[in-house]
């Protein structure tokens, strides 16, 4: 590939501090499926360079992006834009200078070469690999080989950039070290540790997803609340602990429509990061193809989430981190029709004792809204009955890890799926973090008979937080997107929308 020109690779990180490091990209080539590879050298010959070079400098308008600042009136980033152009153009006309004819004749041959040495030896490579490949490169068939690399390879990554040009790299809005974390491949020593690994999200990083996800905010119109100690209920996470660590359990939503502002709002307020506890299957090989996109796992991953398991979560609580629980887990994510804000969770006291050990603050919270969002029309138990999404449903659940070793319940063996669902016009989301429980010397939770009565405690807090958020939702002038438009018509986008009193 192109030389990196990121500028995001030193820039410090929100909630905690950054590494200095050297990353090395390259590709090599492996077939030759573009018609000018099937010319005969005297043909070749009869190419100019510039003709050449305007397949090779890939698109000039993102390129010349990438030195425009984000968030301009219009008319100030088409003039920046303008001079950006006017000054890189001329860069790309010399390309005839930089690489002369026989230099670029003798460096395709050696690409040809070089290519069929690599080629004979694929299938002995161990190493971890990530492909970034690009949707719209003239001079090589990037996707192609892509496709070839993902199947021949044992432990590749693949992330297609449909709309890029073979100047990947080079391009606005492409961040090299953002794309490492997001594929969980940055790593500090020679295994990879889900933990000690992860480097916070850049401001970059975060201005960048916001921007990304400011329809969906703009949408739903998150209101938070928090409960301070004296029991007072606040529109700020003035409640929650400041230091960790810190345990956040909650309800989840289908397909977990309410994780980006959570994410999002502690980072902001209380500029800490939110370590999320996911299903391992969301890490793993199975969601992976040779033309995956950058996806909410991605994001998710940049946000710290990690798969869940008592290690983790051991470790994260030794660190004093913030830790996002779901005990639900996936059977609240992908519930059935007429399940929405209901808990499934286990019998078991997982969490408790394991907080109680680190003396960690427990704080429940609950979310209302996805009954406003979307309309669940395709469940699991409509999918098992069509003969080719059940065997395709039974093919995806095959090498899925079951968190909940030697449980047989309907928690446990909850099968992985996707909802078919319609949306509706939006509504609004409601989060309430209840008042924050401390474990620090409560060594009677030690004992699982004391460490239960707590469990069920938290348990009955989340069901009484969700029935008083769609209680108190009912009272909220600005509940229909409607009402939220046109106050944001006349205060700006970016006005927060008033809410019910709490």
């Amino acid at each position: 590939m192109p030389g990196c020109a990121n500028r995001d690779l030193g820039e410090p990180c929100l909630g905690g501090k950054s590494d200095w490091y050297v990353l090395l990209v390259s590709y090599r080539l492996g077939r030759y499926n573009k018609p000018w590879y099937q010319l005969p050298y005297s043909l070749w010959k009869q190419y100019s360079t510039n003709c050449f070079g305007s397949l090779a400098i890939g698109d000039p308008v993102k390129m010349a992006m990438a030195s425009v600042e984000d968030n301009l009136p219009i008319l100030q980033t088409f003039e920046e834009l303008s001079n950006s152009l006017t000054s890189l153009l001329p860069l790309l006309s010399d390309l005839a200078d930089i690489i002369p004819q026989d230099t670029l004749l003798w460096k395709l041959n050696l690409l040809k070469s070089g290519a069929a040495y690599v080629n004979s030896r694929l299938h002995a490579v161990k190493a971890e690999v990530l492909v970034l490949a690009s949707g719209k490169d003239n001079l090589l068939p990037s996707g192609d080989e892509a496709d070839r690399l993902w199947a021949s390879l044992k432990n590749c990554k693949v992330r297609y950039f449909k709309d890029s040009g073979h100047t990947l790299l080079l391009e606005d809005g492409i961040n090299l070290l953002t794309i490492l974390k997001g594929t969980i491949t940055y790593r500090r020593s020679r295994r990879h540790d889900n933990v000690t690994d992860y480097l916070p999200p850049s401001v970059s990083d975060f201005k960048t997803i916001h921007q990304s996800d400011r329809w969906f905010k703009v949408a739903t119109s998150p209101v938070i609340f928090s409960t301070l100690k004296d029991g007072r209920v606040v529109r700020n996470l003035a409640g929650v602990p400041d230091k960790g660590p810190v345990l956040l359990v909650g309800n989840h939503m289908l397909i977990g429509l309410e994780l980006h502002p959570i994410y999002e709002e502690f980072l902001r307020e209380k500029k800490v990061i939110i370590r999320g506890m996911g299903h391992p299957v969301l890490f793993s090989k199975t969601t992976e193809t040779s033309r995956k996109e950058i996806s909410t796992i991605d994001t998710m991953s940049i946000y710290g989430a990690l798969p869940v398991t008592p290690l983790n979560m051991y470790r994260l609580f030794s660190r004093g981190s913030f830790v996002l629980l779901y005990p639900g887990g996936a059977r609240e994510a992908l519930h059935r029709k007429g399940e929405e804000h209901k808990l499934f969770w286990p019998k078991n006291p997982e969490f408790v004792r394991m907080a109680a050990r680190f003396g960690a603050t427990i704080v429940p919270f609950g979310v209302v809204g996805e009954d406003d969002m979307v309309e669940l029309v395709l469940d699991y138990d409509d999918q098992k009955n069509i003969p080719f999404i059940k065997e395709w449903i039974e093919e995806m659940n095959q090498d899925v890890v079951k968190i909940r070793v030697g449980v047989d319940d309907e928690i446990s063996n909850q099968q992985m799926y996707f909802p078919g669902v319609l949306p509706k016009l939006p509504g609004r989301l409601y989060y309430l973090f209840g008042k924050p429980i401390e474990t620090q010397g409560m060594d009677i939770l030690k004992h699982r008979r004391n460490a239960n009565v707590l469990y069920l405690q938290i348990k009955s807090e989340i069901e009484r937080i969700i029935s008083y958020l769609k209680r108190k939702r009912e009272e909220d002038p600005y509940r229909n997107i409607i009402q939220r438009t046109l106050y944001q018509a006349s205060w700006g986008y970016s006005a927060e929308v008033p809410t019910f009193d709490p």
